[in-house]
């Protein structure tokens, strides 16, 4: 199973989807499920459900600094970073949450919605956090 696979899994099983793609490498980052949750919660939905940059994004990038960065060197990760997110965007077309939602309903207000069997079928988000989890493993394996 890829880490995109188990983040796919992740964001089926409730997690938003910055939790998603950081979840996925819980292991590799040594930092318990529950701190990891509270960590990244208000990153989802576009940061706090607001729809700019795409939660599995971010999740992704909190991801690639923790695992290849000395924590000093913003060049560095900022490169790694960027490339991931052009990987993303060449994918995807699109960084940001409410234009890879286009077509989907949302209202912009800090409820999420309920996550049903219709709720999957309209919303890209479970695949998003695959593509995302995916970019991250291509860049922490090389």
């Amino acid at each position: 199973m890829t880490k995109g696979d188990l983040a796919k899994k992740i964001f089926e099983s409730g997690a938003n989807c910055s939790q998603a793609v950081v979840l996925a490498f819980q292991k590799e980052l040594g930092i318990s499920e529950e701190d990891l949750k509270k960590l990244v919660i208000g990153l989802g939905g576009g940061v706090g459900r607001l729809r700019h940059t795409c939660g599995a994004v971010t999740g992704m990038a909190v991801v690639l600094g923790k695992l290849l960065s000395d924590g000093e060197n913003k060049l560095a990760i900022y490169e790694i970073v960027q490339k991931a997110c052009a990987d993303f965007k060449k994918e995807l077309g699109t960084l940001i949450c409410a234009e890879l939602l286009d077509g989907a309903t949302y209202d912009n207000s800090p409820n999420p919605e309920q996550r049903t069997q219709k709720y999957y079928e309209k919303r890209p988000c479970a695949e998003i956090c695959k593509i995302a989890g995916d970019i991250a493993e291509k860049y922490i394996n090389n």
